[in-house]
């Protein structure tokens, strides 16, 4: 018996009430399918939704089952820069995430359809399909188009730097503006919103190529046509998410990350995601599974093309193909067939061939962009994680986008207890090369944990800084942030972590190709291990917590439940 018909046995206004919405006597003894999104006219990754979650209805409808739609719209990044609003966005995810259990479980469906396209959206969905564990698929929103000469909008935060230096007009950087963002989708780069999404993918809780598709494209629409089709098949096979996601799935999820060079924030969400599948993913196995994994895509922000030509490049598919001989092939996905299987499948139904016809217009090949395994753009994959006497915990560093120059390097402390006075120290050259910028109570205790987007842009920008200093923190980073930038440490300061207690002129250590991050002297001085732990022990002593940032709201609570960076952010 479906799930949905045992409740409707323990609560006779059910029928009545739906039946008060429009449905039919029919109706009621279908599949129930909940259609949640993000749907809004907040930001370009999700004011296209609806004609998704419209679409899926419609093939619910004509597969025998009956939809409902939700909604529980998020907040974009990009519009919270720059003012305090960016403290709401890690919140924002479990918010997002405790809306869609409450609307899944306080009624009850059979299954659901599960439809975002960014940055908390996105594993604010994967994290609440692992709370509710009923059958689920996930749809995706897709990528904007790029603008003029390929322009995006991860290249404002620099010609932003630029403008404020004089380098460019405010009538260029106008003109930029108002040209980055030239349709709807996710921003066109393989920041966190394209990550999370070849995420969702890699899991196996999406239709195989269906993720980071054109946002303007009708495979798009068609994809969505297919997922509601399958949500009912889901429904009737009693397939649940947690039969699906397994810790082999985020092995594989893991490994495609590194393969496309994915955004840190994934050190974020694919923890508090795992939690949430009752599984436990942590910083060491990224770190494992990255070192020696081939990194394969050139797409933005570190490579050169926009991430709609991701999809054009045959996408998660065509990435794992490459990388097969690393996967594990057995696990099952949405389509109930194994991931071998689909990519056997996927293959003989032509899926590249059409994929390449979008790339014949630009004159390039999928080798372009997808390169082959043995000609890897590197061969020790993105992501580190750095520990040491600074981040006993742990902190993340995307080698990747780090100049070589600064994979080792002994640097000078200029703490900051905060982005703005940090920000206004690049800004005014009082940052000098040999530096170590540290941005503090930045955490989710601290703040919330927003982006340190502004000052990674000003660093990285400037070609001077950009390969001579490092930005160390306890918040993160944008997923379009590029440059000798370390977050997520931990513990973090609001915490009393080692981070709190660096003074100006300490020397601190990085070696990414060890994965140390350490202070190693006190006041330009080396010293040994045991005389920095003695300094620190003397230093904690004299230390005392900053007052708490909010004294009411959702960041209070969330200030209050947040767990470390290192664990994912997430609330206990």
């Amino acid at each position: 018996m479906l799930n949905s018909q045992k409740i409707r046995a323990l609560a006779p206004e059910m029928d009545p009430l739906r039946l008060g919405m429009g449905w039919t006597a029919e109706d009621l003894e279908k599949p129930q399918i909940i259609v949640e999104s993000t749907f809004g006219d907040s930001h370009p990754g999700s004011a296209h939704l609806f004609e998704l979650v419209e679409e899926a209805s419609r093939s619910v409808s004509a597969s025998g089952g009956k939809a409902a739609r939700y909604f529980a719209t998020d907040i974009c990044d990009g519009m919270a820069q720059g003012h305090d609003g960016i403290n709401y966005s890690l919140a924002s995810r479990s918010i997002i995430a405790d809306m869609i259990e409450i609307h899944a479980n306080a009624t009850s469906f059979d299954a659901g359809v599960f439809i975002a396209s960014c940055d908390k959206g996105m594993p604010a969905h994967l994290m609440a399909i692992g709370r509710i564990n009923i059958p689920s698929i996930v749809i995706t929103g897709g990528v904007m188009d790029a603008g003029p000469e390929l322009l995006t909008l991860e290249q404002i935060g620099k010609y932003s730097a630029m403008e404020k230096r004089g380098e460019i007009s405010s009538e260029q950087l106008n003109y930029y503006k108002h040209h980055a963002c030239p349709s709807c989708g996710a921003c066109s780069f393989m920041g966190t919103a394209s990550t999370m999404q070849v995420m969702a993918e890699a899991l196996g809780l999406m239709l195989p190529g269906t993720a980071l598709m054109p946002a303007t494209s009708a495979d798009l629409k068609e994809a969505a046509h297919r997922a509601g089709a399958q949500a009912v098949k889901l429904a009737e096979m009693g397939l649940k998410a947690r039969d699906i996601v397994t810790m082999k799935s985020f092995e594989n999820a893991i490994l495609v990350h590194a393969a496309i060079s994915g955004s840190t924030n994934s050190l974020l969400h694919i923890p508090a995601i795992a939690h949430e599948f009752a599984l436990n993913v942590d910083g060491d196995l990224f770190d494992r599974l990255h070192r020696d994994a081939h990194y394969l895509l050139d797409i933005r922000p570190t490579g050169r093309w926009p991430a709609q030509f991701f999809y054009y490049a045959g996408g998660v598919p065509a990435i794992m193909e490459e990388i097969k001989e690393h996967l594990h092939l057995d696990v099952l996905t949405v389509t109930g067939k194994t991931l071998g299987e689909n990519l056997e499948d996927i293959k003989k139904e032509g899926f590249f061939e059409k994929c390449e016809t979008y790339l014949v217009p630009w004159n390039i090949k999928r080798t372009d962009i997808i390169r082959p395994y043995d000609k890897a753009i590197d061969t020790n994959g993105a992501i580190g994680i750095l520990k040491g006497n600074l981040a006993p915990g742990g902190a993340v560093v995307k080698h990747s986008a780090v100049p070589k120059e600064m994979f080792t390097a002994l640097l000078h402390a200029r703490p900051f207890d905060s982005e703005e006075e940090a920000l206004a120290a690049v800004l005014a050259h009082d940052i000098k090369p040999g530096d170590a910028v540290f941005i503090r109570y930045e955490g989710p205790k601290g703040s919330g944990m927003p982006e340190m987007f502004y000052t990674t842009e000003a660093i990285s920008s400037d070609a001077e800084l950009g390969k001579t200093i490092a930005l160390i923190t306890d918040g993160r980073f944008s997923g379009a942030s590029k440059g000798p930038a370390i977050g997520h440490v931990s513990p973090e300061a609001a915490e009393g972590g080692p981070i709190a207690l660096v003074e100006e002129g300490d020397l601190i250590q990085i070696d990414i190709p060890n994965r140390i991050l350490a202070i190693v002297g006190i006041k330009g001085e080396r010293k040994t291990p045991e005389e920095i732990d003695a300094v620190l022990r003397e230093r904690k002593t004299r230390w005392h917590p900053h007052s708490p940032r909010y004294s009411g709201g959702v960041l209070k609570l969330f200030s209050e439940r947040a767990v470390e960076p290192m664990k994912g952010g997430y609330m206990e």
